[in-house]
């Protein structure tokens, strides 16, 4: 008779998580969803999206979750975004205005600011980039 080992029912659940786009998809909505009651409950002005994206990434950084345990599900959502806009696409068929001068308009607002954003992005991360190297060279001294 086998008795029961819950060390062993831990490992080949992680294991099994590791394997399955499905779970992790899952495991990461299910965080969106935490962030969502976190966010409504608490009365926070911020969207629950990110209150949960914000627990990823305590869990991430205080590593009581690995990144290897969300990758595939996050890969798989990526990949798949454009099933997430085709709601969006439809939406301007039904508005018609928005194939004339006030799509434009909303286009520029659109591109200028992914563009200011990326930018900045860019920006941010090579000035940490470059500090990072600073640090190093005075640690090496």
């Amino acid at each position: 008779m086998h008795s029961f080992n819950p060390r062993k029912l831990v490992v080949s659940s992680r294991l099994v998580m590791r394997h399955s786009r499905l779970l992790q998809g899952g495991a990461l909505a299910g965080f969106w969803l935490l962030g969502e009651g976190v966010a409504r409950i608490s009365g926070l002005p911020i969207p629950g999206g990110i209150v949960g994206l914000a627990l990823v990434l305590l869990l991430l950084a205080s590593g009581r979750l690995k990144a290897i345990s969300l990758r595939r599900g996050a890969d798989w959502l990526l990949a798949e975004m454009l099933l997430f806009f085709i709601p969006a696409v439809l939406a301007v068929l039904d508005h018609r205005e928005f194939l004339g001068l006030l799509g434009l308009k909303l286009l520029a607002v659109v591109l200028t600011g992914t563009l200011f954003v990326m930018g900045t992005t860019g920006v941010a991360v090579d000035l940490c980039c470059r500090l990072n190297v600073r640090l190093a060279r005075h640690d090496d001294k």
